[in-house]
Protein backbone atom coordinates (compact mmCIF):
# COMPACT_ATOMS: atom_id res chain seq x y z
CA UNK A 1 0.00 0.00 0.00
CA UNK A 2 0.78 3.60 -0.79
CA UNK A 3 -0.09 6.50 1.08
CA UNK A 4 0.64 10.20 1.98
CA UNK A 5 1.77 11.72 5.12
CA UNK A 6 2.21 15.49 4.87
CA UNK A 7 5.24 15.43 2.29
CA UNK A 8 6.05 12.10 2.09
CA UNK A 9 4.82 8.53 0.10
CA UNK A 10 5.28 5.92 2.30
CA UNK A 11 5.08 2.17 0.84
CA UNK A 12 3.86 -0.39 3.18
CA UNK A 13 4.05 -4.26 2.72
CA UNK A 14 1.40 -6.97 3.60
CA UNK A 15 3.36 -9.21 5.17
CA UNK A 16 7.30 -10.57 5.42
CA UNK A 17 6.61 -13.05 2.69
CA UNK A 18 9.21 -13.21 -0.20
CA UNK A 19 7.16 -12.19 -2.89
CA UNK A 20 6.25 -9.29 -0.64
CA UNK A 21 9.35 -8.26 0.34
CA UNK A 22 9.96 -8.22 -3.56
CA UNK A 23 7.17 -6.11 -4.52
CA UNK A 24 7.79 -3.78 -2.40
CA UNK A 25 11.26 -2.76 -3.06
CA UNK A 26 9.95 -2.46 -6.65
CA UNK A 27 7.04 -0.60 -5.79
CA UNK A 28 9.52 1.71 -3.73
CA UNK A 29 11.80 2.58 -6.44
CA UNK A 30 9.08 2.56 -9.61
CA UNK A 31 7.50 5.25 -7.14
CA UNK A 32 11.27 7.37 -6.15
CA UNK A 33 11.91 7.34 -9.91
CA UNK A 34 8.54 8.86 -10.92
CA UNK A 35 8.95 11.37 -8.60
CA UNK A 36 12.35 12.50 -9.81
CA UNK A 37 11.33 12.36 -13.27
CA UNK A 38 9.10 15.41 -12.44
CA UNK A 39 11.30 16.84 -10.53
CA UNK A 40 14.69 16.44 -12.35
CA UNK A 41 13.64 14.43 -15.36
CA UNK A 42 15.85 11.75 -16.93
CA UNK A 43 18.54 11.86 -19.77
CA UNK A 44 20.34 9.21 -21.58
CA UNK A 45 23.23 10.74 -24.29
CA UNK A 46 24.25 8.51 -27.67
CA UNK A 47 27.23 9.47 -29.65
CA UNK A 48 27.25 9.19 -33.42
CA UNK A 49 31.15 7.77 -34.36
CA UNK A 50 31.76 7.32 -37.76
CA UNK A 51 32.38 9.07 -41.32
CA UNK A 52 29.35 10.86 -42.39
CA UNK A 53 27.20 9.25 -39.25
CA UNK A 54 25.54 12.46 -38.23
CA UNK A 55 21.64 13.14 -36.85
CA UNK A 56 19.35 16.09 -37.04
CA UNK A 57 16.12 17.12 -35.77
CA UNK A 58 13.34 17.63 -38.12
CA UNK A 59 10.23 19.16 -36.32
CA UNK A 60 10.06 16.75 -33.37
CA UNK A 61 11.27 13.70 -35.37
CA UNK A 62 14.99 12.63 -34.34
CA UNK A 63 16.46 11.65 -38.09
CA UNK A 64 19.97 10.24 -38.38
CA UNK A 65 22.21 9.08 -41.17
CA UNK A 66 24.42 6.43 -40.53
CA UNK A 67 25.48 4.62 -43.52
CA UNK A 68 21.67 2.94 -44.33
CA UNK A 69 20.47 3.54 -48.18
CA UNK A 70 18.01 5.61 -46.36
CA UNK A 71 17.44 7.77 -43.10
CA UNK A 72 16.32 6.41 -39.78
CA UNK A 73 13.27 8.33 -38.21
CA UNK A 74 12.46 8.17 -34.54
CA UNK A 75 8.78 9.32 -33.43
CA UNK A 76 8.95 10.95 -29.93
CA UNK A 77 6.96 8.60 -27.89
CA UNK A 78 6.91 10.94 -24.39
CA UNK A 79 10.59 11.55 -24.33
CA UNK A 80 11.97 14.48 -26.39
CA UNK A 81 15.23 14.36 -28.78
CA UNK A 82 18.10 17.18 -28.39
CA UNK A 83 20.86 17.15 -30.79
CA UNK A 84 23.39 19.62 -29.30
CA UNK A 85 26.13 19.10 -32.52
CA UNK A 86 25.29 16.16 -35.05
CA UNK A 87 26.89 13.57 -33.69
CA UNK A 88 25.60 13.65 -29.99
CA UNK A 89 22.11 12.86 -29.20
CA UNK A 90 20.44 13.77 -25.49
CA UNK A 91 16.92 11.78 -25.05
CA UNK A 92 14.64 13.59 -21.88
CA UNK A 93 11.72 12.53 -20.20
CA UNK A 94 10.08 12.23 -16.97
CA UNK A 95 9.62 8.29 -17.66
CA UNK A 96 12.74 6.67 -16.57
CA UNK A 97 11.71 3.20 -18.57
CA UNK A 98 10.50 5.21 -21.38
CA UNK A 99 13.87 7.71 -21.82
CA UNK A 100 15.90 4.26 -21.41
CA UNK A 101 13.57 2.16 -23.88
CA UNK A 102 14.11 4.92 -26.69
CA UNK A 103 18.00 5.39 -26.40
CA UNK A 104 18.33 1.62 -26.30
CA UNK A 105 16.06 1.70 -29.55
CA UNK A 106 18.53 4.53 -30.89
CA UNK A 107 21.72 2.59 -30.10
CA UNK A 108 20.24 -0.94 -31.49
CA UNK A 109 19.85 0.85 -35.30
CA UNK A 110 23.64 0.52 -35.46
CA UNK A 111 25.58 -0.45 -32.51
CA UNK A 112 29.36 0.05 -32.09
CA UNK A 113 31.37 -2.18 -34.19
CA UNK A 114 33.73 -4.09 -32.31
CA UNK A 115 36.61 -4.18 -35.13
CA UNK A 116 36.06 -0.37 -36.47
CA UNK A 117 35.14 1.38 -33.55
CA UNK A 118 31.68 2.57 -35.56
CA UNK A 119 28.46 2.81 -34.21
CA UNK A 120 25.99 4.22 -32.12
CA UNK A 121 27.10 4.02 -28.32
CA UNK A 122 26.24 6.00 -25.06
CA UNK A 123 28.69 8.50 -23.89
CA UNK A 124 29.86 6.72 -20.64
CA UNK A 125 29.62 3.16 -22.08
CA UNK A 126 33.33 2.06 -23.03
CA UNK A 127 33.49 -1.04 -25.68
CA UNK A 128 36.16 -3.21 -26.44
CA UNK A 129 38.24 -3.33 -29.51
CA UNK A 130 39.21 -6.32 -31.23
CA UNK A 131 41.84 -7.04 -33.59
CA UNK A 132 41.44 -7.48 -36.76
CA UNK A 133 42.94 -10.92 -38.92
CA UNK A 134 46.35 -12.81 -37.78
CA UNK A 135 47.71 -13.07 -41.26
CA UNK A 136 49.49 -16.04 -42.15
CA UNK A 137 52.34 -17.21 -39.67
CA UNK A 138 54.84 -19.70 -41.35
CA UNK A 139 53.60 -21.12 -44.76
CA UNK A 140 53.36 -24.37 -47.01
CA UNK A 141 55.80 -27.38 -46.21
Amino acid sequence: TVRKSDSTLIVERQSDEKLYKALHGTVRTVVANMVEGVTKGFTKTLELIGTGYRAQKQGERLVLNIGYSNPVVFEPDGVTFEVPDPTHITVRGIDKEKVGAMAAEIRATRPVNPYTGKGIKYVNEVVRRKLGKAGKVGGKK
